[in-house]
């Protein structure tokens, strides 16, 4: 019967989620699709989408009796532990956004220049002649060391929205899914996750030189790998907070890949950066390692509140 009420809560956080992310992405596709002058503000508010149906679930739908703790936002101890785990979810998602290129760029499916930076340099000539200016103000690699501390600090920002995310996926829901075993929890976690971006991949988000189902599933794919390092802050820190820390990192990281780019050669997001193939390679390492290791079935899943509302039968409790 429990079991029965945890599927059916999956089920309408999934639709919820998925619901309103295809609701609010519609202006784009009645419009000028990633073009589109709102794109910036629609994309930030489907990413709050997750968030809107967890919180939904907690207040409305299941109103357990902790309703923080059923989002992973409380409690914050052990403060060591939860410290030991937002530092990783600061480093490891950089990392591998980072090592996905000169792994790229040893496969031939990422164009790298790691000496010059000569695209990162066109860039920025770019933005100087737009400006009226003629020389760089620094050393090109003082601006590239600068673009790290940049990274540390749209961590921090990306923090909120990224939280729009990972108070849904990472925080109310992976919980859940822990009762049919961390692999199959992690697998489907990525592969919701992934499905859900559908309404922007479709439009050549994150994508643009491959097919929309090509996308899609690519999108899938990078979700689960990935989404597997969130899920293991997750659970070994039993808190959503360094979870929605490496999101966050993650994305302020994600330009990286033009910073070490060769400058007018293409950038086929399909096979190179995190988000291709060759960039999955040492993430699916770092997860073997995590799953041969026992990192996911040794961590002490989150205690979940009671899941029934207070008008539930005492026989249910």
């Amino acid at each position: 019967m429990l079991a029965d009420r945890k599927v059916r809560g999956i089920v309408c956080f999934v639709a919820i989620a998925f619901g309103l992310a295809w609701l609010v992405a519609l202006p784009l596709w009645l419009g000028d699709g990633l073009f589109d002058a709102r794109f910036g503000t629609v994309a930030l508010a489907v990413m709050s989408t997750p968030a809107m149906a967890a919180l939904l679930m907690v207040f409305i739908i299941e109103r357990p009796q902790g309703k923080a703790r059923a989002l992973g936002l409380w409690p914050l101890r052990p403060v060591g532990r939860l410290f030991v785990y937002l530092g990783l979810g600061l480093v490891v998602p950089v990392a591998l956004v980072l090592v996905a290129l000169p792994v790229g760029d040893v496969l031939g499916v990422y164009p790298g220049d790691f000496k010059t930076f000569s695209a990162f340099r066109m860039i920025l000539n770019g933005q100087l002649l737009a400006a009226g200016q003629v020389e760089l103000p620094l050393p090109i690699e003082t601006l590239v060391a600068l673009q790290f501390v940049n990274m540390l600090i749209g961590a921090f920002i990306n923090l909120v929205p990224a939280l729009g995310e990972e108070l849904g996926w990472r925080g109310w829901m992976l919980p859940r899914l822990m009762v049919y075993g961390p692999v199959k929890a992690i697998v489907i976690s990525g592969v919701i996750w992934g499905a859900w971006h559908a309404p922007l991949v479709l439009l050549g988000y994150n994508y643009p030189m491959a097919p929309g189902w090509l996308g899609v599933l690519l999108m899938i794919g990078m979700c689960t790998l990935v989404g597997a390092v969130f899920g293991w802050l997750r659970l070994r820190s039993q808190s959503v907070w360094p979870a929605a820390l490496a999101h966050g990192a993650f994305n302020a990281a994600a330009g990286f890949h033009l910073v070490f780019a060769s400058a007018g050669a293409p950038i086929n997001t399909t096979h190179g950066t995190i988000l291709g193939w060759s960039g999955w390679i040492v993430p699916l390492v770092l997860v073997v390692v995590l799953v041969a290791t026992k990192q996911f079935r040794h961590a002490a899943a989150p205690q979940l509140p009671s899941q029934e509302s207070a008008e539930a039968p005492a026989s249910d409790r």
